[in-house]
């Protein structure tokens, strides 16, 4: 089979490998119907974190077709269309009965990877998987792509929204302007928000920002940016802040835009080395967030949402690769001309 292999960093190459096969009672292998490009995969591609050359894709997003089941597995069989989620949750130790599955507690390979591949052997496939109903065949290209987003960067963003306790009525503040940010701006309006603050520097960003829900946006950064939020808001604050990135600045920015009481809903991938935490205690601001429930919101909330028309967040996948152009779909990413590169990999 072909699978995408990270060759150095700027550098995606497409190898053919042998399928993978069943090795532990509870695996699964999967056809991948569809993949994408996630912007924690641009940290090595781009040289700023190191990665082996030669190595694994980081792809961790997948939906496809379910080909082969280890003998523990009841809950899907050969045949079924499914999501992939990132995480790889039991469904039953405290931490997936509380609604953490993001950080399962039964097995420490919680994470996807290797994914921008035509196959692949989803890992503690019993309770983690999601089933779709039908097959691919029977929904539209930009249905595939929203349910694509159900494997990681529409729960993650619904993550965020959900650690910062957004409730109706409340003012949120997204920081990060890519796909997760841009679903973040999404779960805030479903969870019932009155005002969303983007934070985008780019016009289609913007516009697609306001499409799923901003009502205002700043382009700043720094202490120009928190003047305009504090502005906005009246010298409040917000009553949320979704901090989508993961970088030193934008931890920064969410630690100073909450009200005293707010809540951080931090689900950038952390690229913070420290963060200093005594100005959050002068003002009460509490700081949560982590892996995303992947599964948890898919079953409970997410999938619903995407199959009523309630929610459309494949509109985050703003240009489409073969998998044979796998380097391209990161090149995009990394150039501003694609949110997400979305990844057609067989039909």
């Amino acid at each position: 089979m072909k699978t995408a292999v990270f060759a150095k960093a700027g550098q995606m190459v497409i190898k053919d490998v042998d399928q993978p096969t069943i090795q532990q009672p509870d695996d699964v292998i999967i056809r991948v119907v569809r993949a994408c490009v996630c912007g924690s995969d641009l940290w090595a591609y781009r040289g700023l974190e190191d990665k082996a050359a030669n190595s694994e894709n980081g792809g961790h997003e997948a939906i496809g077709i379910v080909t082969a089941v280890g003998d523990a597995i009841t809950t899907v069989q050969p045949g079924d269309f499914v999501i992939a989620p990132f995480t790889h949750g039991c469904g039953a130790c405290p931490a997936c009965v509380a609604g953490f599955d993001g950080v399962c507690q039964a097995h420490t390979d919680n994470f996807s990877s290797g994914n921008q591949a035509e196959y692949i052997r989803f890992q503690h496939g019993q309770w983690a998987l999601v089933k779709v109903p039908g097959q691919p065949g029977d929904y539209s290209e930009g249905m595939l792509k929203s349910l694509l987003t159900l494997a990681d960067v529409m729960a993650t963003g619904y993550h965020a929204a959900r650690v910062a306790n957004v409730h109706t009525g409340d003012t949120v503040v997204v920081l990060g302007d890519g796909a997760v940010g841009q679903c973040g701006i999404i779960a805030a309006k479903l969870l019932g928000a009155k005002r969303i603050i983007s934070t985008s520097r780019h016009a289609d960003r913007q516009a697609l920002a306001k499409e799923f829900g901003a009502t205002d946006n700043v382009a700043v950064r720094g202490d120009d940016a928190v003047k305009q939020i504090m502005d906005l808001t009246n010298g409040a604050g917000a009553d949320a802040v979704l901090e989508c990135v993961g970088t030193e600045l934008s931890t920064d920015t969410a630690m100073q835009v909450g009200r005293p009481g707010a809540v951080v809903g931090r689900v950038g991938l952390p690229h913070t080395p420290k963060m200093d935490a005594t100005p959050s205690f002068y003002k009460n601001i509490s700081l949560a967030g982590g892996p995303a429930s992947v599964t948890t919101y898919d079953k409970q909330v997410l999938l619903k949402a995407v199959l009523d028309g309630k929610i459309n967040p494949g509109k985050v996948f703003t240009q489409s690769f073969k998998l044979a152009d796998i380097d391209a779909a990161y090149q995009a990413m990394v150039d501003r001309k694609a949110i997400k590169s979305f990844v057609v990999v067989s039909d």
